[in-house]
Parts: structure tokens; sequence; C-alpha cells
């Protein structure tokens, strides 16, 4: 957050202590408040970001003092005890995007997995009850998280328990390390530089957390680190032992500079410019004397922290970390001796000792759709079926049957014909197309489409309510047209994606019915899911209003389906009931049949032929000037030095006015222009909205065996003009350390949102920043999975992860309400997702990048990037300009291409 200026008898901390967007309690630790004496430039900048911007004089000498109250503990009784067959972790959640990865490894090396609370949640007396009277927990874990100790809503009770439980083992990481040192009177600082994302080796005195890892430079030992303030050594008290450090001022990129494969057959000329940019990687080095403190240990308490993070997946020794902490509690519980240490209960599971906690976030855990909390799913087969009820919906049971199609894709010209030919008249009216339009190294497989059909078919819209109304407690409006045309609007008081996994927990069905089919929708919802729902993921409210409903999906119960790689064709129907029937598959299958092999290219919908589409008279206008996004970089960059946050995604929008355009010859012209693995096209007639999207990016993807998929895209970079400039390109994006850095922060943080919702172990990287390379653009990807809990639905795995993670950077939380405050209009759909979510709760969704929304006459195309402490402005400029570059000149092409149309067809 802020910086301390030293002096021999106080320091200055600037402290952010906000007014928290969420609602934090300010738990003040000391007697009296601190007093408010003046503003920082960087919060000036921002004046209607609501952060109380604080400078506070304390004296290093008086704050254990000031937050002292051993006398109200109670003296722990000592005795021995066996080996502990479980250790029970209280972990405190500060409200980081990284927990949860914390969680995971505390699962596995304890035996049993953690609970965990936000740093608000208990008050002190909870804490002291499970701690003290009901001796719940064997260890407490500090997490990392966004601004400073020295801020009460940053770090909450946190303090208070590094203070007054001398008695418990303490591990503090990142932030948590920075509030060990400064509950003690240590004066914490601006780092040398900021680094998140970034790699250090690290050398060590040999103390019992660093067992059996070894230190020093190119010792291996290589941790991530994520953080702009430290503890500033020079200040630590005598009861405080510096443990570890950095063993050289300049930081390491994940993959070094170094000679590629791809180097075997190259020119020299590429090799020239390969050499010519290690020069420049090597020179760029601020090569700075002084170390930096990366570990601190209390000379008589159990208590260490440890400035990096050992929880990242690029973070070598992390797990031996955490076991030695493991072994650190057990040695001390072993010393002490207690008549009543043996009655420490040890359940298989953590949180069944303390009351009404789950081990899953508050953002996810307290809606009433979760765990054994308000709902209660019941599992059961009733005559062969799985039965996944919501107590108080109805139960649907659906029935689906299909058919292969006695063709093949190719012979019928591709799916962009299919889709003309079955879906393609009165302008594709109410139809989707989730579009593999790219397909190359397996990407993508299978393309779903639609239209309305049977008598299930409905579509939903949902809008907010009023995000002005502050005494507004959240929720929204939703409208259902059915099938007939009947239009039903109700309030929902608990919002979408509550009454989402109500509908899809309602639905009863025969496994067998799909048993055959080598993909995973087989009917049930498909649309978007707009951004602004991230106020139903713990953000509490929306600063700006989308024009377009925050979420429309159809309920269909038609499908064709192209598997792109086998070249097959699939129909499928749904049905609710034991009858079924299999006449419209049969009538899908004459119609392709029928459907002649050639097609031209530029044949349109036979409606659309004669719409009036007229000349381009405007071009694409920018929400914000090239010296507007700059600057807003530059606030980013501040907020990121006060250790506001890592990474933020800062977006833009760039809109167009239009008086009519055949949307379907757009995005058919796009999907050929920048063809993509997670296209689609989705037209809602009655909002009048038709979306055209090219993305190249899954957000999650839950297939019927339970595995949970994740494709973070963080790096993209323009492809060159020649073949030797393209693979320099390319490769300057795989060895950039800042584009390194951006991916592995997004890649730890879809980690720890899978980790909310996936079995503990289960959550791995089995490809990290990997080159995949498009039309327009190469981009740096990575593969994220686990295996979903049995306890969670698909909603719940959708509600943990959303938004996207590359679309707000980290922490989560924190980077959403600074960008709400920096972006000066809602991102609508784009930012949000694409995708289905088929009645058997499997699901696909993208992120929704590289656009275009077409509503009411105007189209929009949203872009933007990851800002980091390492981003360059004007660079990060020119590569918003780049990503937004193809579906803008779709747009002016195809206008003009119509407009030459028309003027031959009137001629």
């Amino acid at each position: 957050m802020n910086s301390a200026k030293c002096s021999s008898s106080s320091f200055m901390i600037a402290s952010s202590c906000c007014q928290n967007p969420q609602s934090r309690k300010n738990i003040l630790l000391a007697p009296k408040p601190f007093a408010r004496i003046g503003y920082s430039s960087m919060i000036d900048a921002l004046p209607k970001y609501n952060r109380k911007e604080r400078k506070i004089l304390v004296s290093s000498h008086l704050v254990p003092g000031h937050l002292d109250a051993s006398g109200t503990r109670k003296k722990f009784l000592h005795e021995p005890v066996p080996k502990l067959e479980f250790v029970r972790t209280l972990l405190i959640d500060n409200y980081d995007s990284y927990t949860y990865n914390i969680y995971q490894e505390l699962s596995i090396i304890n035996g049993m997995p953690p609970v965990v609370i936000q740093n608000d949640e208990w008050t002190w007396e909870e804490v002291y009850h499970y701690l003290y009277e009901e001796r719940a927990f064997d260890n407490i874990v500090v997490s990392p998280g966004p601004g400073s100790p020295t801020c009460p809503s940053d770090i909450g009770i946190c303090l208070r328990l590094l203070l007054e439980c001398p008695d418990i083992p303490i591990l503090g990481v990142c932030l948590g390390h920075q509030a060990l040192g400064y509950v003690h009177g240590a004066q914490v600082v601006h780092a040398p530089e900021p680094v998140h994302g970034r790699l250090s080796d690290i050398e060590h005195n040999g103390c019992q957390l660093f067992h059996e890892i070894p230190s020093g430079r190119n010792s291996g030992f290589k941790v991530v680190r994520y953080h702009s303030l430290v503890i500033d050594p020079k200040s630590l008290p005598k009861e405080l032992i510096p443990i570890a450090w950095t063993s050289m001022a300049e930081t390491l990129p994940f993959h070094g500079v170094g000679r590629s494969n791809s180097f075997i057959n190259a020119s020299k000329e590429v090799e020239d410019i390969f050499d010519g940019m290690l020069e420049l990687s090597c020179d760029s080095k601020d090569l700075q004397s002084e170390k930096v403190l990366m570990g601190v240990m209390h000379s008589s308490r159990p208590h260490y922290g440890l400035q990096f993070h050992p929880e990242s997946v690029a973070t070598r020794h992390g797990r031996q970390l955490f076991k030695n902490f493991r072994k650190i509690t057990e040695y001390y519980w072993l010393r002490l001796t207690s008549t009543s240490i043996n009655e420490r209960r040890v359940h298989y599971a953590a949180c069944l000792q303390v009351p009404n906690v789950d081990p899953l976030p508050e953002s996810v855990a307290r809606h009433e759709h979760l765990l054994n909390k308000s709902i209660e799913r019941r599992t059961a087969v009733v005559d062969g079926s799985l039965h996944l009820s919501h107590p108080g919906h109805s139960v649907k049971f659906l029935k689906m049957t299909w058919k292969k199609v006695d063709c093949s894709a190719s012979q019928v010209g591709g799916a962009d014909n299919i889709f003309c030919a079955l879906f393609g008249d009165q302008k594709a009216k109410n139809s989707f197309w989730l579009d593999s339009s790219s397909t190359e190294k397996g990407r993508a497989r299978f393309s779903f489409m639609g239209g309305k059909g049977g008598s299930l078919w409905k579509q939903l819209t949902f809008r907010l309510t009023n995000r002005n109304d502050r005494t507004c407690k959240g929720g929204g409006h939703l409208s259902v047209e059915d099938a007939s045309g009947h239009v039903n609007n109700t309030f929902l008081e608990d919002g979408f994606f509550d009454y989402l996994n109500k509908e899809l927990l309602s639905f009863c069905f025969d496994e067998k019915d799909y048993e055959g089919l080598p993909f995973d929708f087989y009917g049930g919802y498909i649309g978007y899911i707009g951004y602004d729902l991230k106020a139903e993921c713990g953000v509490v409210s929306n600063r700006h209003r989308s024009k377009t409903p925050d979420a429309c999906l159809f309920f269909t119960d038609n499908v064709v389906v192209i598997d792109h790689q086998c070249d097959d064709i699939y129909t499928l129907s749904l049905h609710e009931g034991n009858t079924s029937t299999t006449s419209h598959l049969r009538d899908v299958e004459q119609r392709l049949l029928n459907l002649k092999a050639f097609m031209s290219r530029r044949v349109r919908p036979q409606a659309s032929q004669g719409s009036a589409v007229v000349a381009l008279k405007s071009f694409f206008s920018a929400e914000k000037s090239r010296e507007q996004y700059i600057r807003d970089i530059e606030n980013c960059q501040a907020f990121i030095k006060e250790g506001e946050s890592y990474e933020l995604c800062l977006t833009t929008q760039m809109r167009i006015k239009l008086e009519e355009i055949d949307s379907l010859g757009l995005y058919r012209d796009l999907r050929e222009r920048n063809p993509a693995p997670y296209a689609a096209w989705l037209n809602f007639s009655r909002e009048n909205l038709s979306i055209c999207c090219s993305s190249p990016e899954r957000f999650l993807r839950l297939d019927r065996n339970a595995i949970l998929e994740a494709k973070p895209i963080k790096g993209t970079i323009a492809r060159g003009s020649t073949p030797k400039e393209d693979e320099f390109l390319k490769l300057q994006l795989e060895y950039s350390e800042k584009d390194q850095a951006e991916n592995l922060m997004i890649v730890d943080l879809l980690r720890n949102d899978l980790g909310r919702v996936c079995e503990p172990g289960s959550v791995h990287v089995p490809h990290l920043m990997e080159i995949e390379s498009y039309a327009t653009v190469h981009t740096m990807v990575s593969t994220i999975r686990g295996r979903k809990r049995s306890d969670v639905s698909a909603i719940d795995c959708v509600r943990a992860a959303f938004p996207g993670g590359s679309m707000t950077g980290a922490p989560k939380l924190r980077s959403m309400e600074l960008l709400d405050h920096l972006e000066n209009c809602s991102r609508g759909i784009y930012s949000g997702c694409i995708g289905f979510f088929s009645y058997n709760q499997a699901f696909d969704l993208n992120i929704v990048i590289r656009t275009v929304v077409i509503h009411e006459g105007e189209a929009s195309v949203g872009a933007g990037g990851a800002i980091t402490a390492l981003s360059d402005p004007d660079d990060e400029y020119e590569e918003m300009i780049l990503k937004s570059r193809a579906p803008i000149k779709a747009v002016l092409e195809h206008q003009i291409f119509s407009s030459d149309t028309q003027k031959d067809m009137s001629t």
C-alpha cells in the first residue's frame, strides 16, 4: 500500500486505511484511532475511489504496547503429546487470490483441509474460543494479501493473533510476513522495486523451516515473489531473527534467455537478433548491491515469516517448506506438557470442528446453494436415472435422443454452410453457434449450433438491479420467454447464479442416453454471462451499468454437433418425460443430405441478402484517448507500487454507430479473418443483440468425468510480416520476463480458483507458458486442471472462478474494485464468458475477447491488457490496439463490402 519513511525514533506510514469496498470490519487494534493528516498524490489521481488516505505517525517502540493485551489471555497448560496424526490449521485469508493454493498444499501435508476464514470474519472472542477453549487448531497460517499490515482493514485480526498467541505456531506469508515484522516494531517500507511473478535465488540460515532445502545462488532454491513492500532489515528488533534473503539483487525469469530448439534451422540473421535480445536482457538488469530480506523468525515464539510465495507453481521446494512447518508444529506440541492435551480432538475434516465454517471462501460458501448450509442436494438412482435435485424446485426428467448423420461435414460444405442452411433464415433469429473455427493442434474439436426449436426451448434474460441504489442487497430482474412466446418476469432475490444452479440441479436424467457420444453438451443452456455478474462473486456492487443484459441464455432442446476431428455430424433432441420422438432427428438429417456439397463462401442467408445496409458514415471512437489510457496505466502502476495489486487488467471500449448491419455476415467474415477455437455467434432477437466472438481463450470447462480445466492467455505479440521476423517475435514473447510474470500471476490465481472447488492434491499445471500462434498474434497460454469435489455443483465452480482472472488481475477482488474506478464504463459482455451448461452439469465457457457486440444500432469492441510494474505505458497502449484490430477491421471492411454489394444490386 504505502511506504514507511524512517527516522531514528519514529516512522511515517502513508497507509490507505480504507472504508473497504467489501464492507470489511475496521478492526482497530490500538486504543486510539490513528490521526488522518494528509493525502497521497496517487489517491488524488483517483478522487472517486473510496479509500481514505492517511499518514500515520507511529513510534516503532510503541506498536507492541498499543496492541498488547496478554493479560486477557489464559495461560496455556503444557504436557507431552504423541505425534499428531493430523495437523489442524487455521488459515487466515487476507482477501488474497493465492490463499487456496496454500489450502491445497496444507490439505495434503496436514492430512486434512485447513479451516479458512477471512481476516474480519471472526471477532477476537471467537478466535480465542476456538484456539484456547475448544483447542481446535494446532497452528495458524496468515495468507498473502493486498495492501499493508499498517492498515487495519487490510490486515484485520492478524496483528492481534501474532501478538497474543505466542504459544501457537504461526507462519506468515508475504503480507503475513510483513505483519509479523510490523507487530514487533519493524518498519515496512517500499521494496527496491515492485516484484510480482518474478523469481529469485534464496539464501537461508539453515533453520528448521529450511530443513533439506538448498541455499544460495544457482542452488536450485528459486522462489516466486509478489510484493511491493518489505520489512526494513535495519529496523528489526532483537526479537526477530533474519533467516532468508535474496542471494542477488536482480530477479530471474521463469524461462531464462537461452538457445531454443527453434534455432536448429534458424538463419544467421535471426540468431544475431536473438543474441542482441540476450544482451538487452542482461543490460536491463539493475544490479543493486543490496539483498532483500525474505524471511524472519521470532527468537522465543514459534512464529515464522516468508516474504516470497512457497505456494506458487514456480517456487522450488515450496512443499518442503510447508512440511517443515508441520514438523515444527509437531515438535512444538511434543515439547509441551498438559494434562488435557490428549483431549485435543482430531477429525477427518477441519470444517467439522468449527460450526458454520466451510473450507470454501465466504464469497462462495455463504450462498445458499453450497454444501450442507441451506441446500441439501440429494443424489439418487431412480429407474436407472441420475437425480441431482434441489429442494423447492420441481424435478424435470429429461430424455435425450441422438443420431449420427449419414454424411460427413465436408460433404455438405462444412460448418458455415450447415449453419446457414439450417438456421440462417430470417436473419438467424434466436440462434447460436459455438464455433470451433480453429482446430489446429487439437485446440478445439466440436461445434454446437441451433435455433428456436422444440417445446422445451426458452430464453433467460437477466439484469442486475440498479447499482446506484446503495441500499439494495443485490439480485435482479429475470425475464423468461417460452417456446410459445409467453414472457414471465420475476425478481431474483438471490441472484442469477443461484437461479441457474437450482435449474441445473432440478434435472433428472439417465446417463445411458449419452453413452458413446464423444462430446459433453447434450442440450441445456447456451449463451453468455456478462462481466458485471462479478457482483454475485464477492464484489458487492458495480460502479457502471451495462446497456446490454447481464446474462442471456437459451435453453436449447435441439442441437446439431460437428466433430471437426472425425468430420462427423450429430443431431440431438431433448424431451421431458419418458416419451420421445425421432422425427426431428430425421428431418434434420434429411435437410443435410439434401444440402449441396459446395456453396459459395459469400452466399448469405436468403432473408439477409436483401437487407438494407448503408454506406459507412462513421468510424470507431474510443472511450478514452491515448493520453487518458496511458494515464490510467500510470495510475495502475501507482497502485501496484503501493501494494494494492500485483497486476491490473485495464480495458477500454471502442464504439461505432450502425444504421443496419448483416450481423451474421459480419460473423462469417470475422471467423474467416480470425479463426479461433472458442469462437461464437449468438443472436438474441428480442433484445436486438448479436454477438460475434473470435475468442482464443477458454475460461473454464467441466467435463462429464468431473475434470475442471482453465486455459488463461497472458502475453500477446503481433505476427511478423516475414517468417524470420515471425520467429523472432515468437521467441521474444517466449523469453519476455514481463510476459512470463503476467502469465505466472494468472496461473497461480486460476490454481487458487480451482483449488476452492477441487479435490486436494488434484490441481496441477500440465502446460505452463506455451506459445500458441493465431492468424494475427502469438499468445502465451497455460493450462490448469483439477478434479471437482463431489459436494460442489457446476455453478459453484463457475462462481468460484468468475470473472476469469486473466481479465481482472490479482488479487482479484481488490483489483476489480480498483478497475471499477479506473474504467469509465461497464465492460458489459466483454470480459464475461460465452458457452454451454449441459443438463448433466458439464460446461465449457470462453473468455469474451476479440469480440464485436452489436446492440441497438451500435457495435462495440473491448480490448485491454495486464498492467504490471514492468509495463511500458506506450507498449501497453499499442498492445490494446493490436487486440482490437481484427474485430474492428472486420466491421469496417464488412460495412464497405456490404455497401458496395448494395450499390451493385441497385444498378
